[in-house]
């Protein structure tokens, strides 16, 4: 899910972080971290060889001194006074896109491995505490993990007059399954993740992500493919299904389960009154188009009714998009009074006290697009299908840190 904010990335995850019982393993800190001068300096240019593609001087006459450009005597000041923030400590960088990279101070690493789909990390990071990285990217941050699940997961369990089973594909670390969980009504929770080590590594050094979700009787936890557990169960089967999924990315393992013909076999599995909802990548006025439009413009040719919303997750430095799917479409959840109905549902299934985000205000504030993403929303034609695919970027390049 946070891939799709990059134009140069690793593989696709399957997984997203971060209590404060500390496992006495530690990794060593450089294994994650780079310095400003070999990451980030090549951006503020500080030698007269790469200040070359600036202007070094304007307004010179003959005669005259030339004045020095304004722009150069900027970059060597933003280049010393940044060299300074990296000068001590270790540091994770990520880049977000073309002139334009994200740092977090390591204050520990716990655990380093390589599975079979991507490698996973756990550190600890000085402004979002402990996190999960997979494949070098930011996945989940233990400071603001609620802001995404619970944005995830609320919305379409409440769009359920009462749901007792649930799929969820992917979310490996189990703060999916969780906020399923919090629901009394929910009888069976089938949740399906392919990459059983990442799982694992989450159950041992993630225990605040899953607080204890895995051994619920309730739940029952697939080590597979999404797509292939998702088709033997009977059609009508199933109250909602939540996807949480890696973007689709060429290379990687996810495009498929965004395009038409699965969100046609999700319909089918979904019992009357059912609720489908997906992560959809960026949402913000700068990047919605990438993947958020279109995948709302897929899921409109299969769902009679369905509404896109966004939240604001710090870690991922982004407005984040969802897609939510009503199968019979008589549920108007972005409405004054479904929103205003919230509250008391809320209170009703005891969950007032145990939600951290989620509440009628966070509701209205969610499905309140801004202007520029409506009009892309509308203006949006593109739908995925099997044979004609939206790839985010290539799965299999790198990513500069």
């Amino acid at each position: 899910r946070r891939l799709c904010m990059l134009l140069n990335v690793a593989r696709a995850s399957f997984s997203r972080t971060s209590p404060s019982i500390r496992p006495s393993i530690s990794i060593p800190c450089n294994l994650f971290g780079v310095r400003l001068h070999s990451a980030i300096a090549p951006a503020f240019p500080s030698s007269s060889a790469s200040r070359r593609a600036l202007p070094l001087v304007c307004g010179s006459t003959e005669g005259q001194p030339p004045k020095h450009n304004s722009i150069t005597t900027m970059a060597d000041k933003l280049c010393a006074s940044g060299a300074e923030v990296f000068k001590k400590g270790n540091w994770f960088h990520e880049k977000l896109e073309d002139g334009l990279v994200i740092s977090f101070e390591i204050a520990e690493c716990y655990h380093t491995a390589t599975s079979k789909f991507q490698t996973v990390d756990v550190i600890e990071t000085v402004p979002f505490g402990r996190c999960l990285i997979t494949d070098r990217l930011m996945q989940s941050a233990y400071k603001d993990e609620m802001v995404y699940h619970e944005s995830l997961v609320q919305p379409s369990l409440f769009a359920h007059p009462c749901p007792k089973k649930v799929f969820i594909g992917g979310g490996g670390e189990g703060a999916t399954l969780r906020e399923v969980l919090r629901h009394k009504s929910v009888e069976e929770c089938v949740m399906v993740d392919i990459d059983g080590e990442v799982v694992q590594m989450c159950k041992e050094y993630l225990p605040q992500h899953h607080a204890g979700a895995y051994d619920d009787p309730r739940a029952k936890l697939i080590i597979d493919d999404c797509k292939a557990q998702l088709e033997g169960y009977a059609d009508g089967y199933f109250d909602v299904i939540i996807l949480d999924l890696s973007d689709p990315l060429d290379g990687g393992p996810c495009y498929q389960l965004y395009t038409t013909s699965f969100y046609s076999m999700c319909k089918a599995k979904l019992a009357e009154g059912g609720v489908f909802v997906t992560q959809s990548g960026c949402g913000g006025i700068a990047d919605a188009d990438r993947c958020f439009t279109c995948v709302h413009s897929t899921l409109k040719q299969v769902f009679p009714k369905v509404h896109g919303y966004t939240t604001h997750v710090p870690s991922f430095t982004s407005e984040w998009g969802f897609n939510l799917a009503l199968k019979s479409g008589e549920t108007d959840v972005g409405s004054d009074d479904y929103a205003h109905a919230l509250d008391k549902r809320v209170e009703e299934k005891g969950l007032g006290e145990q939600l951290q985000w989620y509440d009628s205000v966070t509701h209205r504030r969610m499905f309140s697009l801004s202007k520029p993403v409506r009009k892309m929303l509308q203006n949006e034609t593109r739908v995925m299908t099997v044979e004609n695919p939206l790839f985010m970027t290539d799965a299999t390049s790198g990513i500069n840190c």
